[in-house]
């Protein structure tokens, strides 16, 4: 649950220490902030895995080992005085409240230039971790160990406090999910709409498709997708899909004000009052008693509490994706950019999927055993193959793509 990496610089200095004086203002600004348009340009990845020890994967990480093992490239998070280095090719390393590790690839102009810097970067850290006997695993949600917090930070410290009484499926996304996030630019103004709207469209059928975390804990869950389950029970009002309708921008900005508080930055415990929403808190209610008038710093670190299936930071973060085996992390980022590539294959991906649109519970405790989902995720697979021609990648790395997809397509559909 680690802040989302900007492609583009979030305001700084004084702008960030200005006090938001009303609702409208907080509404204005976050509009203006998570909805830049223009044309696309750059793609940028979070892969993350689960970390084991090599010898019994039920072992729980001791943050010692695991600080050792990354060396210079710990984050902060871990050993405050690391240099926190990048890996070779650019990417920071970061972790998850459980030692979940991710490679938040700089965002690159091409699908060839961001795979090519993320395979490097990913050989690099699991050789890394190799050599202190640690492993990464491939799955979504970890298969062998309860969720335990690894990191003792006041920001998780808080969200466990939050979350603990509401049920585990807080604790658990924090803990034990591993996702796969795809980072593509708004786009243009005039095909944002679409675009939007179909980004939205693609998560039941690409969950399912793609769909990797069954087990969870020594324990067959009977989902296709455990992580994305975890990730709906957490917090309604954070994890529910955004409103695709005509204005996407504003609906956000009303949502995001209306919010309640997760966590608030200050000295001591970052427990936010129960209930109080940034609206709440920019009219003055909770301020001063108890809280200073928030900034538009504090509104941007409110935005990172938002954890929905698509999330705009200027840039959209696609959320929706389990871990992928490590040696196919790039089928579906390949897939969704090529079904993204034309305004023509965009219309076309809304009227494929929407006869499953909204359908993520079914997507994710079904996945592929839901026949109409799964016949929705076939034509999504072949419509997105067709287009891998135009992402740049090599010949043999869009064969070898559209093999792997097509073989997640159409697993079982003999016993059907």
């Amino acid at each position: 649950m680690t802040a989302a990496r900007p492609m583009s610089p979030a305001p700084g200095g004084a702008v960030a220490a200005k006090v938001v004086s009303d609702r409208a203002e907080g509404e204005a600004y976050v509009a203006s902030v998570c909805f830049k348009h223009g044309p696309p340009r750059l793609l940028g990845v979070e892969l993350e895995y689960t970390v084991h020890y090599a010898g019994d994967l039920r072992r729980p990480l001791d943050p010692g080992d695991l600080a050792r093992a990354l060396g210079p490239h710990a984050p902060r998070t871990l050993r405050p005085d690391s240099p926190a280095l990048p890996l070779p090719a650019g990417s920071p390393v970061t972790l998850e409240p459980g030692g979940q590790v991710e490679i938040s690839a700089l965002p690159q102009p091409s699908l060839r230039d961001l795979a090519e810097a993320v395979t490097a970067d990913l050989a690099h850290l699991t050789d890394l971790l190799a050599r202190r006997g640690f492993v990464l695993r491939d799955e979504g949600i970890d298969a062998h160990r309860a969720p335990a917090r690894l990191l003792d930070t006041p920001r998780y410290a808080a969200m466990e406090r939050r979350f603990t009484p509401r049920g585990p499926g807080g604790l658990t996304m924090m803990c034990s999910t591993a996702g796969l996030q795809v980072c593509v630019d708004t786009g243009e103004a005039g095909s944002f709409a679409a675009r939007w709207a179909a980004i939205h469209a693609l998560g039941p059928p690409l969950l399912a498709l793609f769909a990797n975390s069954p087990r969870h804990a020594g324990r067959d869950t009977g989902a296709a997708s455990a992580r994305w389950l975890a990730v709906m029970a957490t917090d309604p009002c954070r994890t529910t899909a955004a409103a695709c309708g005509p204005d996407a921008a504003a609906s956000w900005a009303r949502r995001v004000l209306d919010t309640p508080l997760l966590v608030v930055r200050r000295d001591g415990p970052w427990d936010a009052p129960e209930g109080l929403t940034f609206a709440d808190w920019a009219a003055g209610r909770g301020a001063g008693r108890v809280l200073p008038r928030p900034t538009l710093a504090d509104l941007d670190y409110h935005l990172t509490t938002m954890f929905t299936p698509v999330r705009p930071h200027g840039y959209l973060e696609v959320r929706y994706l389990d871990a992928q085996p490590r040696q196919r992390w790039l089928h579906p980022v390949a897939l969704l950019t090529a079904l993204l590539d034309r305004p023509s294959t965009v219309d076309r991906v809304r009227a494929v999927c929407a006869p499953v649109e909204g359908e993520w519970e079914p997507a994710a405790r079904a996945g592929m055993r839901d026949p109409r989902i799964a016949a929705v995720a076939r034509e999504v697979a072949d419509l997105g193959c067709a287009e891998l021609a135009r992402t740049g990648l090599p010949g043999e790395t869009v064969n070898q793509i559209t093999e792997g997809v097509q073989r997640l397509a159409h697993a079982g559909e003999a016993t059907r």
